[in-house]
């Protein structure tokens, strides 16, 4: 059994996320303490209390996600200890999360630069400037070519490749319409969304640059197990090429569905979502059918997990 460990990105946060495993596992409970510690304000409260607004604010949300996917990774390592990952990898925001489970940042310093990373990419672009729209049955080509033809001297790219058929794309208000409607007629179907800024566009050229002052002064440690980049879908070794990746990731295409068929090519049988939501489920479904994939996020679903682990096991060993 070959394994990999994928944790989420913002959007996947809701009130209360992960707190039922902390009630169980005293060392996922630990976390939200040291968040709050590591902060200076108390996460734990908007993590548990809200309001959902608060919570969905990217400075917050980016914090919040991180703390509760490590909390749901504590609770997952409690209840089977002996479960090693072949790889990992985070989409987005996800991928620091991943950097931790692997033991290259510490969870202080990590939750205190996502906490950065959210409030330097929510302040990149003023308000109104810019958005992002997802565009399905659409082919990478056809969001190249969307977003090329309807550029017209502003910003708008691919933002995320992240399935078969599903691309989101982000840039100014007028050039993302534009491309939705150029991909419209050729037959995808755009959706818009409601989005905070335009992440992973040039537009976030600012918000790449504070966090290559930020990562300049962080300790990085050799990873345990490999964990794929969102940038090129390779792994990360040394620090240089990890802080180059962690800052072109702001800018760059998330790289979700060549992160995935990577994935697949090393063999693993079965992908676990650790952390609030299935997006990255979904993902895993429609890339790479080949590979099982399992969702924890709540106590109910480690539990499920465990009982599945444990049943596996004893059939390969009777």
């Amino acid at each position: 059994m070959q394994i990999a460990w994928l944790f989420p990105g913002q959007g996947s946060q809701t009130v209360g996320m992960a707190l039922d495993v902390a009630s169980e596992f005293p060392t996922a409970a630990e976390l939200l303490k040291r968040a709050d510690d590591a902060l200076g304000f108390p996460l734990s409260r908007i993590m548990a209390e809200g309001p959902e607004e608060e919570l969905r604010l990217t400075a917050n949300a980016q914090p919040a996600i991180l703390t509760a996917s490590l909390m749901v990774l504590e609770a997952l390592r409690g209840a089977l200890p002996s479960l090693t990952p072949t790889v990992a990898a985070g989409h987005s925001l996800g991928e620091y999360t991943a950097l931790v489970a692997a033991g290259v940042l510490t969870f202080e310093d990590a939750v205190k630069l996502v906490r950065h990373r959210g409030e330097a990419m929510q302040l990149a672009v003023p308000d109104g400037i810019g958005t992002m729209a997802a565009l399905l049955a659409c082919s990478p080509e056809l969001a190249e070519r969307a977003c090329k033809e309807a550029s017209q001297g502003e910003i708008v790219s691919p933002a995320n490749f992240n399935a078969p058929g599903q691309v989101v794309i982000a840039g100014t208000v007028a050039a993302v319409a534009r491309a939705c409607t150029i991909a419209s007629e050729a037959g995808a179907r755009p959706m818009p969304l409601k989005v905070s800024a335009p992440f992973h566009c040039a537009l976030m050229q600012p918000a790449a640059d504070a966090m290559k002052r930020a990562l300049e002064t962080i300790p990085l440690a050799t990873p345990q197990f490999p964990v794929l980049s969102n940038v090129d879908a390779l792994p990360h070794a040394d620090r240089e090429g990890t802080v180059s990746r962690l800052v072109a990731q702001v800018t760059a295409t998330v790289q979700w569905e060549r992160t995935l068929l990577a994935i697949a090519q090393l063999g693993i049988t079965h992908a676990i979502e650790i952390g609030p939501g299935n997006v990255l489920t979904g993902c895993v479904k429609r890339t790479i059918k080949q590979v099982k994939p399992l969702t924890v996020g709540t106590l109910a679903q480690l539990r499920e997990t465990a009982t599945f682990f444990h049943a596996t096991n004893a059939e390969s060993t009777s």
